[in-house]
């Protein structure tokens, strides 16, 4: 049975990039984080794979500097599954590709309907990937050796399935289709972080009051504060349904919040102080948050026959046309048009022409074989719900 070791010093990193620049082809590559035990996403293991050299383990932390790895497979296409979720953290090392091969995005364009991993490489290669360790805690040293092989074998095989993909694409003639998509992830800018981030959490939509609002507020920058200075994810210091319930009853001591049974969480009671003393600032402050909070987003679909009927025939009439040509295309429709960039034209139109369809959705940020394939039928079907929708074409009729 084959060992598996992490390298956790600069010299040996070193000589792992040496021999993966003398391989040959793409490399495959992969990030294990410690999502929901620790408050960063950073990178605790970074798996490499290259014919002709083999697989590499690298543990981050200890090595700091991947600037040797970086030059010696830069500028060679980088395999990834779902490259979206791994590249902010391999890129806060240092570790940033030139092009991608993104095999769980190529497989969604294939019209696959599982493209997990491990459904991925089964349906392909036929070999079947234990995913027992998927979401434990990489930040564990050490490493255990079951984790270290199930880390491996995450790239292990990547590189043949790309080829499979790669075929695919060809006959689908989706290559094209595919290039565009992966450089959009490559390329994507980063979302800019939220005004008010304290308003994500789970189930503040049911507080409805601004003194109760301004409680929750403060307790979830204590808690963000508290998860930063401890590398603890917030979620396991105190839930979100706790700040939530403590918003509600907004209890006046620090005895009734230690009482208070819905206040729960592994630091609910060992970091008392801190959180009644975010209490106490919610209750005394004058900076009252507004109970909604102003931006560009639009309503739910739900309420446009009532508030903006005419948007509402035009996103129907448009989603119907847009789902046949996802067939058409034997892709899911979401990757056919993003659903968000369907609606903002649909409530706020150009005019009805595909010359002006597409060039809204271009300033949205769709890529050019979307236009291609969406600009007209979007432009026919706000036509066609236009003239439904009118009261003298229904007389004419």
């Amino acid at each position: 049975m084959t060992e598996f070791t992490a390298i956790e010093t600069y010299e040996g990193l070193v000589q792992a990039a040496n021999a993966l620049r003398d391989g040959d082809g793409p490399v495959a590559v992969d990030a294990e984080r410690a999502s929901g035990f620790r408050y960063s996403q950073r990178a605790y293991l970074i798996q490499v794979y290259r014919r002709g050299a083999g697989t590499f383990l690298f543990d981050p932390p200890p090595i700091g500097d991947f600037r040797p790895l970086q030059e010696a497979i830069g500028d060679v296409e980088w395999v990834l599954h779902a490259a979206s979720q791994d590249l902010a953290c391999l890129r806060e090392v240092g570790l940033d590709p030139s092009t991608i091969f993104d095999t769980e995005l190529a497989a969604r364009l294939l019209g696959r309907e599982k493209v997990g991993l491990g459904a991925v490489v089964e349906d392909i290669l036929g070999i079947t990937l234990a995913k027992e360790h998927s979401a434990a805690d990489w930040s564990t040293r050490p490493l255990p050796q079951s984790w270290l092989k199930y880390a491996a074998l995450d790239v292990d095989l990547l590189v043949d399935v790309r080829d499979a993909l790669a075929n695919e694409l060809v006959e689908a003639d989706k290559t094209e289709i595919a290039r565009q998509e992966f450089d959009a992830v490559l390329h994507r800018e980063a979302k800019p972080a939220p005004a008010d981030p304290w308003r994500r959490l789970s189930g503040i939509h049911s507080v409805r009051i601004p003194r109760n609002l301004a409680v929750a507020r403060e307790l979830w920058r204590a808690r963000d504060e508290f998860a930063i200075e401890t590398d603890i994810a917030p979620g396991r210091i105190i839930p979100d349904a706790s700040i939530v319930a403590v918003a509600h009853e907004l209890p006046r001591t620090r005895r009734a919040l230690s009482e208070l049974r819905t206040f729960s969480g592994r630091a609910s009671r060992t970091e008392l102080d801190r959180w009644w003393a975010a209490v106490e600032r919610g209750l005394a402050t004058t900076d009252l948050p507004p109970v909604r909070q102003p931006g560009d987003s639009l309503p739910p679909p739900r309420s446009w026959a009532q508030r903006k009927p005419e948007a509402d025939a035009r996103l129907r009439a448009a989603r119907a046309a847009m789902m046949a040509v996802a067939e058409e295309h034997h892709m899911p429709v979401e990757n056919l048009l993003t659903p968000e960039l369907l609606r903002r034209v649909a409530w706020t139109p150009p005019n009805a022409d595909a010359a002006s369809i597409g060039s809204a959705l271009a300033d949205l940020g769709a890529r050019p074989w979307q236009i291609e394939a969406t600009a007209q039928i979007i432009a026919d079907a706000f036509v066609e719900a236009s003239q439904s929708s009118d009261p003298a074409s229904e007389q004419v009729s």
